[in-house]
């Protein structure tokens, strides 16, 4: 069995400053915490089935139905619960991506065929990946900024992706969980074709845009109502706790903490990948809240030391040891990583 790895083990390395997991560096705001406080007086009682609540206030921040939305256990199980819904018998990923929609591929025994992005090629996808597109796959995933790259499609290339999987009868899956800290979201999300597109899935999380990880809680977006429901006939009752929904209400009407994030990733992600590159690190031109970066291969284990935690991204198909992933956190935290990367490529 593979072993999945990913970032924000910040329990094994509990000394360390974590730049290993994306989150809004703000933290996590101050009325999601409240609500969960709030929500405990209900924990004697079953969670609200159906989340009809959330579902209302997450299609008006989306701007879509409340029965285009569906709700899940972090966007995770959301990944595992369409794959048991769709039980594909051939999908494609790209290579490097986020790993569980491989995982969850292979849980329902689907073939899962890699498209692999190449680094002479500045880890793009082009068109020799709607060349790759045909009749014999079921299903696409993509992740849009790509992770741990964090290169963008454009929304003009993903409506041709989106053509030729209707063509040859492939469903389309995009997680599009990290466009929130790009400069212009509404320029590359697929919500406006989203009501013509019952082949089409949008994944997003409430984990990066409001720091909230260990709530565990995810959303989709499809027009497609039988596939939702077969979806949702796929998890177990009450997936989605009282506390989280609480608190994912409470975190939608955060829209000023948003826009702040935003911004401080925007100023602090230029100063990073400019001190990088000073460092003689090779940094990659990622548009999400995360730089993606090649340097030394003993680069993970040197930081450690110097109490810094990084991704290590040689468990992704596709790359090997040297390529690296940080996220972007506050001036103080990343003046800490500049600090601890020039020690230890000066020594």
């Amino acid at each position: 069995m593979k072993k999945h790895v990913h970032g924000g083990d910040v329990y094994r390395y509990a000394d360390c400053v974590d730049f290993s997991a994306n989150c809004n560096p703000l933290g996590t705001p101050k009325s999601v915490k409240q609500a969960i406080t709030e929500s405990l007086s209900h924990l004697a009682e079953y969670p609200r089935v159906g989340c009809e609540p959330l579902k209302e206030a997450i299609a008006a921040y989306e701007g879509v139905p409340a029965s285009e939305v569906i709700c899940g256990n972090g966007a995770a199980e959301l990944i595992f619960s369409l794959c048991r819904a769709k039980k594909p018998g051939k999908a494609m990923v790209l290579a490097p991506t986020f790993a569980e929609y491989e995982q969850a591929l292979e849980s329902v025994d689907c073939r899962v065929e890699h498209f692999f992005l190449k680094e002479e090629e500045g880890f793009a996808a082009g068109s020799k990946l709607l060349e790759a597109l045909d009749e014999s796959l079921d299903m696409l995933f993509l992740c849009n900024p790509n992770n741990p790259t964090g290169l963008l499609m454009k929304r003009d290339f993903l409506m041709e992706i989106l053509k030729r999987c209707r063509e040859k009868g492939i469903f389309l899956v995009v997680d599009e969980c990290f466009l929130d800290f790009i400069k212009e979201p509404e320029a590359y999300t697929l919500k406006p074709v989203l009501e013509k597109s019952d082949g089409l899935f949008l994944l997003k999380a409430f984990t990066k845009r409001y720091a909230m990880a260990g709530v565990r809680l995810g959303y989709g977006l499809c027009h497609d109502q039988e596939l939702l429901s077969r979806m949702e006939m796929m998890t177990q009752p009450w997936n989605v706790s009282t506390m989280a929904q609480e608190a994912g209400i409470a975190a939608l009407t955060e829209r000023e903490y948003v826009e702040s994030g935003r911004q401080l990733v925007f100023t602090e992600a230029a100063w990073l990948k400019e001190e990088m590159k000073n460092l003689g690190l090779m940094v990659f031109p990622s548009q999400a809240n995360y730089i993606f970066f090649k340097g030394p291969g003993s680069l993970f284990a040197d930081c450690v030391k110097k109490g810094i935690l990084i991704r290590d991204c040689s468990n992704y198909p596709g790359l090997c040891k040297g390529y690296y992933r940080i996220a972007v956190k506050t001036h103080e935290d990343n003046v800490k990583l500049i600090g601890a990367l020039q020690e230890i490529m000066e020594g």
